[in-house]
């Protein structure tokens, strides 16, 4: 058993007292050693007043000044702590106070020092709730007193004193790893005067031949294996459905059923988890059918499998390596949707108008089976499919002629669901697709850029991580699909909210105003004129128009990069708030991707709770009922749906999770961009030397971003390597102008660069400008205050 305090103090809410047994339960004490150490930290707690005993139960103490947050450090030793609450104040904590915390850490902090406007509030640890460094990636060194391991992250400050593990490395000696690269295991953390201990787990090499792979992962705590408790699990449950299985569940196997996913090629990275069914009613209208696995019905709440994903929160996507959150057996098998196979479901089956205006929905327990499985090429090859007599047919999708009808009218439902989120003021980015992995390699085929493959990066058939949806011109049928996903999350939050069944929703806040109006004067710097229709309110309708605007210049790549910068993270909450993205006001939640997403399986097993323990009537001796699985019920309860301990249960365990699983969709997305940042500097690093075209993305007092066009790998032209005159940042303009010869870098120009040198472990790429810049006008040249940059030029005053 291994549990942090934080998981420990999650399990009390409501000042209600908690019996040991229920703790012991919860976290998965099996033996004595398990009792005991549940046992110690409980005594901790209570003596250090977190909790209080009463007649055997504990109860968490509230304690004024006191708030939790995470610790986010710098090299140079300044901590804050950062709170979960959106808009609450950093604190700033001295080194002196930081109580062994490191970065990272989620602690509980205690308020010295209030802030003030210039300042912000300072506080000291009080508690590590929970360690975010069970292992770290450093280099060995030799110390006189033995082997010392030294993070490669700069913001741990601190050296791991190293213990030989005979079972690590195979009895390999320490002295091997010396100047290598190692994954490093925490034994220990500082205790007292006592430093921290580690044993090397793995050597992963030098400098030059770590695997980027083995660095991420090590990095990020990632890891590519089950534990055998999780795979034995996994393989014990049942393959065949059996009547039992099939009982309450509304049969769909007679209608026509497709799934769309990834090229074949792919099948081992993308989950065949959802599917699709389409049919005409009577009145002309259409039942679509949005089919999603039921992993909760494989996956019990608490069991080994249900632990190992709560933790990982989320599936992690490393180029051609997938990090699963679910074992092969659950994700690959008994919940893909293969053709010819029965499977479970949980459907929404929505009436629709040929304009994309919902009539009415239900949400069912469904038994299906796919006829047809069709890759994105094929699905867009029958759309594109010609009907001129004089061309030939295409060969490949003649086999899928039975489903030519359905795609067709699935299309234009898209289109039109398309343009019902528009109406309401959503929008799309339109964003370069990422070169894949296999592309940004420094192999010596690579070294021609035409042989790089762009491909989007597509995890989730929704909104995904950015909280708007992504144009994606490679790949037309993403978006098809896209649509019906983004109405099931929509209606599936609506059903839930409308019946009060606790659940996990998706929050996109709105963008700061005074970012949006920074936005707007620098695109009107640069020729593009944006305003906010209502001045100081941000509205998703404002966004929708300024990609418009982007679309019709000259700047849209640079101008996009702007505005994702503007929009703020999204999150999870128990609590049903705004999407900006989509311009949803009254909550939207994640449904469609239980297979890769944690949140997603929780509300599937909040639809369950409802499928199998909602009440229909308001009492027992009432005669009328609702239909708690459609739409119909809506503003027709008058009573909980749910039992209240059912009830009280999942908004406990639902409050205890939000923040940790934002988190772990946070840590997959810096896993993913260390990656792709890796790739991308073992690529220039080969190419130093190069020259080659340039678009500037950014413009700081300090140089030139510029992203080479070719390969979209950003790199920093300093502006200490500009030695041609001394330059003013002129921020209103985003320009760097030089004094004497007024040659000018602006947001937007294209330049041409050389490739002075890489770090490739900080995946800093240092560019020099060699060609472009234009002289600034004395138009150009407004008033404005300038801050001349230090850059000592290479020439004669005279």
């Amino acid at each position: 058993m291994e549990f942090s305090i934080a998981a420990l103090l999650s399990n009390f809410t409501d000042d209600k007292l908690v019996a040991p047994k229920v703790l012991e339960k919860k976290l998965d004490c099996r033996d004595d050693d398990d009792l005991q150490r549940l046992q110690i930290a409980l005594d901790a707690l209570e003596k250090i007043g977190i909790l209080t005993k009463d007649r055997g139960r504990y109860k968490r103490v509230t304690e004024e000044g006191v708030v939790e947050g995470k610790l986010r450090c710098s090299s140079k030793g300044f901590c804050f702590a950062i709170q979960d609450i959106e808009g609450a104040e950093d604190i700033y904590i001295r080194e002196s106070q930081l109580s062994n915390a490191w970065n990272g850490d989620r602690v509980l902090v205690r308020v010295t020092k209030e802030g003030s406007r210039r300042r912000s509030p300072e506080g000291e640890v009080r508690l590590i709730v929970e360690r975010s460094n069970p292992s770290v990636l450093a280099r060995v060194k030799q110390a006189e007193d033995g082997f010392r391991a030294v993070p490669l992250d700069d913001r741990l400050l601190f050296e791991v004193h190293l213990q030989q593990d005979d079972e690590a490395q195979n009895g390999a000696n320490l002295g091997d790893a010396i100047d290598h690269l190692a994954h490093v295991k925490l034994l220990r953390y500082p205790l007292g005067q006592q430093p921290p201990l580690g044993t090397v787990a793995k050597i992963l090499g030098t400098d030059t031949d770590a695997a980027d792979i083995d660095i991420v992962c090590c990095k990020h705590y990632l890891s590519r294996t089950f534990t055998d408790a999780v795979e034995e699990a996994a393989a014990e449950i049942p393959t065949k459905l059996s009547k039992t299985d099939l009982k309450g569940r509304v049969d769909l196997r007679g209608l026509t059923t497709v799934t769309i996913k990834a090229d074949s090629s792919q099948a081992n990275t993308d989950s065949l988890d959802d599917a699709l069914t389409l049919e005409q009613t009577d009145t002309g209208h259409w039942r679509l059918g949005v089919h999603i696995a039921d992993v909760s019905h494989y996956v019990e709440p608490d069991s080994p499998i249900d632990r190992e994903a709560r933790k990982r929160g989320t599936s992690v996507y490393l180029g051609d390596l997938v990090i699963p959150m679910l074992p092969d057996a659950i994700a690959h098998s008994l919940c893909a949707f293969q053709a010819g196979e029965d499977r479970l479901a949980v459907s929404v089956l929505v009436t629709l108008d040929n304009e994309g205006n919902v009539i009415e929905y239900e949400i069912q327990p469904t038994v299906i089976n796919v006829d047809h499985q069709l890759s994105y090429q094929q699905a867009q090859a029958i759309l594109e499919r010609s009907t001129a007599s004089d061309q030939p047919s295409n060969p490949d999708i003649q086999p899928l002629e039975p489903v030519f009808a359905l795609l067709d009218q699935l299309s234009a439902l898209s289109h039109a669901l398309k343009e019902q989120r528009h109406k309401r003021g959503a929008f799309e980015l339109n964003l370069p697709e990422k070169p894949s992995s296999s592309s940004l390699t420094s192999s010596s085929e690579a070294q021609d850029t035409s042989k790089l493959v762009f491909m989007p990066k597509f995890h989730y058939d929704d909104e995904g991580v950015l909280g708007a949806m992504v144009v994606s011109p490679s790949v037309p049928t993403y978006a098809t699909i896209a649509e019906f996903m983004l109405l099931a999350n929509q209606l599936v939050a609506s059903h839930l909210q409308a019946l009060s069944v606790p659940s996990l929703y998706r929050v996109h806040p709105t963008p700061d105003p005074d970012d949006v109006q920074e936005l707007i004067k620098l695109s009107i710097s640069m020729g593009i004129e944006l305003h906010l229709e209502q001045e100081d309110l941000v509205r998703p309708e404002d966004y929708q128009h300024f990609t418009q605007k982007f679309a019709e210049s000259d700047a849209e790549r640079v101008m996009t990069y702007l505005l994702l910068e503007t929009l703020k993270p999204a999150f999870y909450s128990t609590t049903p708030r705004p999407h900006f993205g989509l311009a949803l006001e009254h909550g939207y939640t994640h449904f469609t991707s239980p297979v890769r997403r944690y949140p997603d399986l929780l509300v599937q097993r909040s639809l369950h709770a409802l499928f199998d323990e909602g009440r229909d009537r308001k009492s027992s001796r009432s005669k009328e009922t609702v239909n708690l699985r459609h739409s119909s019920s809506h503003g027709n309860i008058s009573w909980n749906v749910l039992p209240p301990e059912i009830q009280q249960e999942l908004e406990t365990y639902f409050a205890a999770q939000v923040i940790h699983l934002s988190e772990r969709e946070k840590v997959a997305q810096e896993a993913e961009q260390d990656l792709e940042g890796l790739k991308k500097a073992e690529l220039m690093r080969e190419r130093t030397g190069e020259i080659f075209h340039g678009l500037i993305t950014g413009v700081q007092s300090y140089g030139l971003f510029v992203e080479i066009e070719e390969l979209l790998v950003e790199g920093l032209v300093h502006v200490s390597s500009l030695k041609d005159d001394w330059y003013e940042y002129r921020s209103r303009q985003q320009t760097l102008v030089g004094r004497k010869n007024r040659k000018q870098y602006r947001l937007g120009d294209r330049i041409e660069v050389q490739v002075k040198s890489v770090d490739y472990y900080r995946q800093q790429i240092d560019l020099i400008a060699v060609g472009g810049g234009s002289e600034a006008t004395d138009d150009e040249i407004v008033a404005e205050p300038v801050q001349v940059v230090d850059a000592e030029p290479e020439f004669d005053d005279e």
